[in-house]
């Protein structure tokens, strides 16, 4: 697209970056993401992603917003309660941007509604709650070619990385955690979390979004970022690609890339 006079000025802080400028932001303006849980990663991640001027988002999420989530899933006010948060979600990002294209998607995307989800994106954002959703859009990302930014936090603790199976030494996320059946986990609802922790995160993920879209800078792609929320010290551990995955590893193999 073409940015007219208006949206010059709206992204001008982004188009005197020299890193973005004009071509960067275009870029920005010209895709279409998938955001994957509308709760508290999601919310900071949609947010940042519209007022950046992300051209299409969708936001993809079948819960409803609870008086315990407003702590810290900033997309959604209190009248919201009991209302999908695919839906709330969508209305605060369109006060932030009306210029963009916001969809909800209500529902947890699963099976086939997830690949076409997938398919339709440029890069998705995972910002759910659980393994089996992780593993699921892991699955659709690597085997539509899709970058993927994963993010997840729970008490003072957060991590982040990316995904992209088109990259020969990127891993995907089942090379970094392993996919087990009836694996434990923990949730908010039971540990608790501090509400900014997603908020840093949320944002973390947003920036490597733009980064990845804008094709600026270093991504995250074969490492893990930890953030200790309580000592106020981040780690970056490198992550390996598992040659004998049984998600990446095929998929490389038959598409000719080199493994």
């Amino acid at each position: 697209m073409e940015l007219d006079d208006d949206l010059l000025l709206r992204y001008s802080r982004h188009i005197l970056l020299p890193d973005v400028g004009v071509a960067g932001q275009t870029r920005i303006c010209d895709a279409s993401v998938l955001i994957v849980g509308a709760g508290g990663l999601g919310c900071p991640v949609a947010l940042y992603l519209g007022a950046a001027g992300v051209g299409n988002l969708r936001l993809a999420d079948g819960d409803t917003v609870d008086l315990t989530n407003l702590q810290r899933q900033i997309g959604h006010a209190t009248a919201a309660i009991g209302e999908n948060k695919a839906d709330s979600l969508t209305r605060s990002v369109r006060v932030i941007n009306p210029g963009i294209s916001v969809q909800p998607i209500r529902q947890a995307l699963a099976d086939d509604a997830l690949r076409e989800a997938v398919a339709a994106a440029d890069l998705v954002v995972d910002a759910s709650d659980n393994f089996v959703t992780r593993h699921a859009v892991n699955r659709a990302c690597v085997a539509l070619g899709r970058p993927l930014v994963s993010g997840a936090a729970i008490g003072f603790s957060g991590q982040l990385a990316v995904f992209d199976s088109r990259r020969a030494h990127s891993p995907c996320y089942h090379c970094l955690f392993p996919e087990q059946a009836g694996e434990p986990e923990t949730r908010c609802a039971e540990a608790g979390v501090f509400s900014p922790l997603v908020g840093v995160i949320g944002a973390m993920q947003a920036m490597e979004a733009l980064k990845y879209l804008a094709q600026v800078g270093e991504p995250l792609v074969g490492r893990l970022l930890l953030w200790d929320g309580l000592r106020a010290e981040a780690r970056v551990m490198k992550v390996p690609r598992d040659p004998a995955c049984p998600v990446c590893g095929a998929v490389r193999a038959s598409d000719g890339v080199n493994v």
